[in-house]
């Protein structure tokens, strides 16, 4: 048996696989994110320890024997996290997390070095790691001065797991430490954040061991023998892992709190100023591209706090077949932008509303805003050298329907479902610790799944998407100005 944990922003996943891969149980341990102040996003370490105990006291609950015969532990995280800890391994300061933005001029200030995007292959984001170490340093020097280690969140967990202080390529090359062509650690940008490598994890392959699990923890679970720790994997490499999205074409969107789309890469191809992330894959030897947006079905989830009904029955409002814009644009930067614009001050709009504009026409504009925001990531990766024939859905808004017609339409390529399962990152993670106990070759363990269907776009609609998509280009250079805090 293989065990994946996949700590998120919301919960730990547990997954538990056999040897063939076949899914023999889950379970989830809850998490809240701690908001400060504005911009702010921050979880307290011991707590994704608590929801890892949740996750796996649900599987020994319910699996026992199966949990006993458990060999390799695989690991994902959600990424960019700042987990500091002084010399004995104490916890500093919570976590600051991947969508905290308190550090955008920090981030800026970083950029300017045109060291970080020639070595890293991305610009420097707010959400990323070393920005967040700098506005430490500025705003909490005494806590700076202690810093022992630097940790992202699943290797915090790995810590306590194993005792060794590990990370992998792909999490860390969403740092803005990592020469990412090389897959190693640049001592000239750490020593730019006054770091160096010396508080830095060892780095190992997402496929390779990275520890044994403790004997109290073994036993505390009912696990005879050793255990092998994979290196795991960054949230959406390990989601791609699990979705089969490891060789060079393949390529997902994910509509989850954030949406990402996501394309595997068999050579290094970075292009900074597209606001691409170009970073390394799970696996070696081979990278993967993404354009990522803040709020996907977050920005659904907050039209649903707004109106006072749930997600399923706003989309259940507009049926399953896709109807051409109405006119209504919403911008769905509630928290800022990523992909393609970087910006951590802008917010979302809703333009175009008239006495007509009933809640379906609301839901419906949302729902188009996330896409057109995806379909900018389609053109940024396309500018990065990148092109996408087809792509899987996954993540919690793939259930719609009416959503999947919309980006197939968009983006004008097909969307495959795949077959009932659960694909996600705690799965993936499952696969890596298969690989790093057994040896079994990546590219085979990490197939994709059968195909349920197929979305195809409405070239009837092609047109009338195009006209809207390209008014929700017109529209961030419009209300920029009026943003800015």
């Amino acid at each position: 048996m293989y065990l994946g944990l996949d700590l998120g922003t919301s919960g730990v996943k547990a997954m538990l696989i056999d040897g063939n891969q076949k899914i023999i149980g889950s379970a989830n341990g809850g998490l809240d994110v701690s908001r400060p102040y504005p911009g702010w996003s921050e979880q307290e370490p011991a707590h994704w320890i608590r929801a890892t105990e949740e996750a796996v006291a649900g599987l020994k609950a319910a699996h026992p024997r199966e949990l006993a015969a458990v060999r390799g532990i695989g690991l994902s995280g959600q990424m960019h996290g700042a987990t500091l800890l002084d010399a004995d391994d104490k916890v500093l300061r919570p976590c600051i997390l991947w969508n905290d933005t308190r550090s955008y001029n920090e981030a800026a200030a970083l950029d300017a070095d045109p060291r970080f995007r020639t070595l890293t292959g991305n610009i420097v984001f707010p959400g990323f790691t070393a920005p967040k170490l700098a506005w430490v340093e500025k705003h909490e020097p005494d806590i700076f001065a202690k810093v022992r280690w630097v940790l992202l969140p699943k290797d915090f967990l790995r810590l306590w797991l194993t005792g060794e202080h590990m990370s992998e390529m792909s999490d860390s090359a969403g740092t803005s430490w990592l020469d990412t062509g090389k897959r190693k650690w640049s001592s000239e940008l750490l020593a730019a954040t006054n770091l160096d490598e010396k508080q830095m994890p060892t780095l190992v392959e997402g496929t390779e061991a990275a520890g044994k699990l403790r004997g109290e923890l073994a036993s505390k679970w009912g696990i005879a023998g050793d255990v092998v720790v994979a290196g795991g994997a960054g949230d959406n490499a390990a989601s791609a892992c699990g979705m089969g999205t490891v060789s060079h074409g393949a390529a997902f969107v994910s509509l989850g709190t954030s949406g990402v789309l996501f394309a595997a890469n068999g050579s290094y191809l970075p292009k900074p100023e597209s606001a691409v992330h170009a970073f390394c894959h799970a696996l070696p030897n081979t990278w993967h591209q993404m354009g990522v947006i803040l709020s996907a079905t977050d920005a659904l989830n907050w039209h649903s706090g707004v109106t006072g009904k749930s997600a399923a029955e706003l989309t259940g409002e507009l049926g399953d077949a896709l109807k051409a814009p109405s006119g209504v644009t919403f911008l769905p930067y509630l928290s800022g932008e990523r992909t393609p614009h970087n910006d951590a001050t802008i917010r979302g709009a809703f333009i175009g509303l008239g006495h007509e504009s009933s809640r379906a026409v609301l839901t419906q504009a949302v729902l188009e805003g996330v896409t057109f925001a995806i379909r900018d990531n389609l053109e940024a990766l396309r500018s990065a050298g990148t092109n996408i024939a087809r792509v899987t859905a996954i993540g919690g808004g793939s259930r719609s329907r009416f959503w999947l017609a919309s980006i197939a339409t968009a983006l004008g390529v097909p969307v495959d479902l795949p077959a009932d399962g659960d694909f996600g990152a705690a799965f993936g993670a499952a696969r890596l610790g298969l690989i790093a106990a057994t040896g079994a070759d990546p590219v085979a363990v990490c197939a994709p799944p059968e195909t349920a269907g197929t979305i195809e776009p409405i070239t009837a609609l092609t047109g009338a998407y195009e006209d809207a998509y390209m008014r929700y280009r017109a529209l961030y250079p419009a209300i920029k100005p009026l943003s800015a805090h």
